[in-house]
């Protein structure tokens, strides 16, 4: 039986491969350009959404799940990190822009981070649901009978 042979690399060697191994790992997570369609994508669902008068500040909620849907159907592979993100930073962000348009500034003034906190989270869910049945559904459209 033959014994493995053992080299030795220097520092600059090793850690050249250890940064590529975690870029793969990091792209696998992380994906700037579906990040970037996300963000697109939940923008316009979010104006799109807060445009229908009758459902008002829930048509930009529904407008990120749709967003987050569409997007599963962009995109081949799994990006709820990339949905989730955009879902929530559009929506915290939209969520306190809406309010100062409002006469609630006294409000924001005072729980300003409180109010871009449920904005936030609410976005993340929409975001994640609307992905989740978004990936549901193609595949089962995808699927072989």
């Amino acid at each position: 039986m033959r014994r493995p042979e053992f080299r030795r690399t220097d520092d600059a060697e090793a850690s050249t491969g250890r940064l590529a191994g975690l870029r793969r790992r990091l792209a696998r997570i992380f994906a700037l350009r579906p990040f970037l369609l996300a963000v697109v994508l939940s923008l316009v669902g979010l104006v799109a959404g807060g445009s229908v008068p009758l459902i008002g500040s829930v048509g930009r909620f529904l407008g990120i799940a749709l967003a987050g849907f569409v997007l599963a159907f962009v995109v081949s592979d799994h990006r709820y990190v990339e949905a989730g993100l955009a879902g929530a930073l559009t929506a915290g962000i939209g969520f306190v822009v809406s309010a100062f348009d409002t006469a609630l500034l006294p409000v924001v003034a005072d729980y300003g981070l409180q109010v871009a906190g449920v904005g936030t989270t609410a976005g993340l869910i929409a975001a994640l649901l609307g992905h989740y049945f978004g990936r549901d559904l193609r595949a089962g459209l995808t699927r072989e009978i």
